[in-house]
């Protein structure tokens, strides 16, 4: 029978009813408020609606910043329910209303907003769940510190603590992510100009959240972020259709130790290459079962900690692996972690050593094709 015409499993059934019945994600994502995730939002929606796509305003919060509110154009907005706490009434989205509308796209503002108490949902994210659910595609806008697995890092950067967060899950499962992006320089002449806030609140501002620091710290969170889950999508893509051949976007690198004394420079080298091209690195130690192996004395074992020592205190990520074939756990962990560039000293064995165990940086070399290898002769020590 033709591969055109086979019968598809249950679970791939299952898939592509749910992915039939189920409306697209898109997030517009920025590591700043006023970066232009809300005005991008609007922007595109603009040029589709002039091709005929159906799309409303489901939730849109300006900041009465002039510059968004005139994106607006011919869109649709569905107005805002009210809802009273406390004798105070309020405007919420209205989520029923869109979902009867049946728009074929809903741009809705501010993803991880928390919702009036006594709202059908708690958060904003779950009525976009439940649009979704109705077949609705959604395009929202989401800040990078509202992610819930980040929540400390963002205190531990601007001293602020975020009470709305999200599940990272709702980033991982988006059918689309893009980051607007400016400079952090960009950012604060937008700051000082009024159009993120009021003239006001604008010497505060940049004294706190928007420092220079800040903004740098966050804005690499934000694009790290956004690299990673390609990498992910790339490597699904990959396996999917049985691509063996190794397609990264991120550098990353490992670097192969022992308890020689030329590991530390090794060391120092990988971190120098994970810190150009800031990135992932990993420090590796492989403690071989091979039989006859030399057991290590006190003052390996003493070397070889200092060695991880100085890695942790670099920043590198530490492995420890057992097995027979050194070469063979090197490359199976490289291909684990997606490793880029391979760091690994020259081979200290004897001529006769080599005769009758081979070499461990010949084997590597052969079965990491796909990697790059930096062999780091042993004169440099």
């Amino acid at each position: 029978m033709s591969n055109d015409f086979r019968r598809i499993t249950p679970e791939e059934a299952l898939k592509k009813l749910k992915e039939e019945g189920q409306g697209r994600l898109k997030i517009y994502i920025g590591y700043a408020p006023g970066v232009g995730k809300t005005y991008a939002m609007l922007n595109d929606a603009n040029s589709r609606i002039e091709k005929g796509e159906d799309i409303v305003i489901g939730y849109l919060e300006s900041h009465q910043r002039k510059e968004t509110e005139a994106q607006i154009g011919k869109l649709q907005i569905i107005p805002r329910k009210k809802v009273e706490y406390n004798g105070v009434v309020m405007d919420e989205m209205d989520t029923d209303a869109i979902i009867a509308r049946r728009p074929k796209i809903a741009l809705i503002d501010e993803l991880a907003h928390t919702n009036v108490p006594g709202s059908k949902n708690n958060k904003r994210y779950e009525d976009v769940e439940e649009i979704l659910n109705h077949g609705i595609d959604v395009v929202s806008t989401l800040n990078i510190q509202h992610l819930e697995s980040l929540n400390d890092v963002v205190k531990q950067i601007t001293g602020i603590t975020v009470r709305e967060t999200i599940p990272d899950k709702i980033i991982e499962d988006a059918d689309e992510v893009l980051v607007i992006d400016i400079t952090p320089t960009a950012l604060q002449n937008r700051l000082e100009g009024g159009h993120i806030y009021k003239y006001e609140n604008v010497p505060r501002a940049l004294k706190n959240f928007f420092r220079m620091g800040n903004l740098n710290a966050l804005r690499e969170i934000a694009l790290r972020q956004t690299a990673e889950g390609v990498d992910e999508e790339l490597e699904e893509y990959r396996k999917e259709h049985g691509i063996k051949e190794l397609w990264n976007v991120m550098e990353r690198v490992m670097v192969c130790i022992s308890s020689s004394p030329s590991s530390k420079k090794l060391i120092r080298r990988g971190a120098r290459i994970a810190r150009r091209f800031k990135c992932e690195w990993t420090v590796v130690y492989i403690e071989s079962t091979r039989m006859f192996m030399p057991k290590m004395t006190e003052k390996d074992i003493q070397r070889l900690e200092s060695h991880l020592k100085l890695a942790r205190q670099l920043g590198a990520e530490i492995v420890k692996l057992t097995g027979k074939s050194v070469s063979r756990e090197l490359a199976n962990l490289a291909t684990e972690k997606h490793i880029t560039q391979i760091i690994i000293g020259h081979s200290t064995r004897t001529k006769w050593q080599t005769i009758l165990r081979g070499s461990t940086v010949t084997k590597l070399l052969r079965i990491t094709r796909d990697i790059e290898v930096h062999v780091i002769p042993n004169d440099l020590y």
